[in-house]
């Protein structure tokens, strides 16, 4: 599933990239400019204004503020979503991650530990952003698992 989600939904939209979900941003587009771009792009528009949702098809409405609750709401409405992180999607612009050969590591900016490890590394093509696996990894995993499970209990 693409999902285009408006300015209310920045956190969420970084969530959502988390996942594996190709989620676009929108800052300061009319209606009709997002009906267009949701339309053109197949995305389902992710929002917190309730007029914008009543005159999109296929909008979302969230009505929560916090993160743990929007996740909750978008949740019931889309059960099929995996929320389980993966290095999938830049988490900055929604670019598709590329995995950094061990010979272009000395080059990166990240930790020498990292860079002189085994362990797997991505980075954007778009903005250049470096992503590896690790705990802050695991602590996103418990709390979707925890806030999708208290949706399900």
């Amino acid at each position: 599933m693409r999902f285009l989600a408006d300015e209310m939904l920045g956190r969420l939209a970084r969530y959502l990239r988390m996942v594996g979900c190709d989620t676009a941003d929108l800052r300061g587009a009319t209606d009709s400019e997002v009906a267009e771009r949701a339309r053109l792009e197949g995305r389902r528009l992710l929002t917190r204004d309730r007029r914008r949702a009543a005159r999109i098809d296929g909008a979302i409405l969230l009505t929560e503020v916090e993160i743990s609750r929007q996740v909750q709401q978008l949740h019931r409405q889309c059960p099929e979503l995996r929320w389980t992180p993966r290095p999938v999607r830049c988490t900055l612009c929604n670019g598709l991650l590329n995995p950094v050969a061990l010979s272009e590591r000395e080059a990166l900016a990240a930790p020498e530990r990292l860079r002189r490890s085994d362990q797997p590394i991505w980075r954007c093509p778009n903005c250049g952003h470096i992503y590896w696996i690790g705990s802050h990894l695991d602590r996103l995993a418990a709390d979707l698992a925890r806030w999708i499970g208290e949706v399900q209990a």
